[in-house]
Formats: C-alpha cells, sequence, structure tokens
C-alpha cells in the first residue's frame, strides 16, 4: 500500500493505493471506523453515507464488524434508484444485506425511500418530500460520505448530460432527483452541497478502466466527468482509494 497527497488550486486528495479489492475494502473500513469513532467522541451521534453498486461489498463487509458503539451511528444512502422496497436493485438491500449485521445491526437506518407507495412514478416533488421526511432526524453535515465511482465518470447520482445535474451540482438542497439518460432509474441522490459540506469524503474504485477515467478527472474539472468535480475543489478535502485489479 502507498499514499500520495496533492494540494494546490484542486482539492486535497490523498491517494491510498492497494494491490487488491480486498485489501482496499479492509484499509478503508478502518479509516471510516476511525472517522466515526473520532465523531462519536465530539457528538452524541455519528452520520455515514453509503454507496451502492456491486464494487463496496467487501467494504460493507468490512465495515460491520469494525468494533463501533453502532447504536450511536446513524446510516444512510448517498443514492439511491426509485424502485419499491426490496428491489435487488435497489441500494437499500445491497446495504441491509451486506452491512446491518453483526455489530452493525445495532446502527439507525434511514433509507430514503421506505415505504413510499410506487417509487417509479411519483412525481419528483412528492418523492423528494417523502424523503425529506424519512431523514428528519439527520443530522446535518454528515460525518463520513463514502462515494463510488461508474465507468463513465458519475458519482453518487450525478450524471453527464441528464436531467437534473445542473441542482445536484449547483442547487442549495442537500437532496435531489436525477433521470439518467444512459443507466436505468430515475435516481434520488445526494447533491454536491450535501457532499462537500460532510466532514470526511471517501472515494473508492478499483481496475484498470476506472483508473483511466480517475486520472483524467484529476486533469480539470468537468460536468462531463462530474466525479471531477470533487477532486477540484478546495472546498473539501477527499481521500482516493485504488485498487490495482478489479474483483
Amino acid at each position: 500500500m502507498s499514499n500520495t497527497a496533492s494540494r494546490g488550486a484542486a482539492a486535497a486528495v490523498t491517494e491510498h493505493r492497494h494491490d487488491t479489492p480486498a485489501q482496499q475494502a479492509h484499509a478503508l473500513a478502518d479509516a471510516v471506523a476511525a472517522q466515526l469513532q473520532q465523531a462519536l467522541r465530539a457528538r452524541a451521534v455519528a452520520t455515514l453515507a453509503v454507496s451502492g453498486g456491486r464494487s463496496p461489498v467487501a467494504f460493507l463487509q468490512a465495515l460491520a464488524q469494525q468494533p463501533l458503539p453502532w447504536e450511536r451511528v446513524l446510516i444512510t444512502l448517498v443514492d439511491e434508484r426509485c424502485l419499491p422496497d426490496g428491489h435487488t436493485e435497489r441500494n437499500a438491500t445491497l446495504v441491509t444485506q451486506h452491512l446491518l449485521h453483526a455489530g452493525a445491526q445495532r446502527a439507525t437506518w434511514i433509507d430514503w425511500l421506505a415505504g413510499l407507495p410506487d417509487p417509479q412514478t411519483v412525481p419528483d416533488d412528492a418523492l423528494l418530500q417523502w424523503a425529506a421526511e424519512r431523514g428528519a432526524t439527520l443530522p446535518w453535515p454528515l460525518d463520513v460520505v463514502v462515494l463510488g465511482m461508474g465507468e463513465d465518470g458519475h458519482t453518487a447520482s450525478w450524471f453527464a448530460d441528464s436531467p437534473g445535474l445542473d441542482v445536484a451540482l449547483h442547487g442549495l438542497a442537500r437532496l435531489t432527483v436525477t433521470h439518467p439518460r444512459h443507466a436505468p432509474y430515475r435516481r434520488l441522490t445526494l447533491t454536491r452541497r450535501a457532499i462537500t459540506e460532510a466532514r470526511h469524503r471517501h472515494l473508492a474504485l478499483a481496475g484498470a478502466r476506472k483508473g483511466s477515467v480517475y486520472a483524467r478527472a484529476r486533469l480539470a474539472p468537468t460536468a462531463s466527468l462530474p466525479v471531477s468535480l470533487l477532486l477540484h475543489d478546495p472546498r473539501s478535502p477527499i481521500d482516493v482509494w485504488l485498487a490495482d485489479t478489479q474483483s
């Protein structure tokens, strides 16, 4: 494993390089657990937002084993696909399967869309109101946000050239809805405001293809690679966790 840091006009980016996704997952879990412990020393509760998809499974499983006072931790999602409860492609389904067990089952789980009737058809405004009510007890800013990245350069549910992207990147709200042009399902997502105001940010990715996209994103901020906007934001340092191979 190696660590490198770069600073300047862009955000402070600290890179953590590992040989395998398994090593990456355990190191990231250790780092997140330490930051949650730090938050709990300062406040009554700690808050964590995690991402879905296949890539974070090993990290979620490793984090669930961390010896934390989980009953004082609130967990939510960075983004969610607007699908019925229990759907196999809901990010909430993945988190409940892989994180909310062992000690972590004592955490408070805030599922933005839990119980929402007709999540695929309800108007955006009603969906956002529902999510706001589910998250009413969530204190802001968040303590820790763990992000992934797609091979198209999206992070959270910020997809290039898609309806809702401008609000996600430049709006004042902490939650918004996006409509990806080249990915399935409408999405609920944390906005750039919510992520940049968080106390700690992590970005995890693995494999040569994502590594190449990440290298391009490091060159300059551009809405065509939304993740680049987090890598070039001087207000918000970010830890980037890289694995040379992809599981």
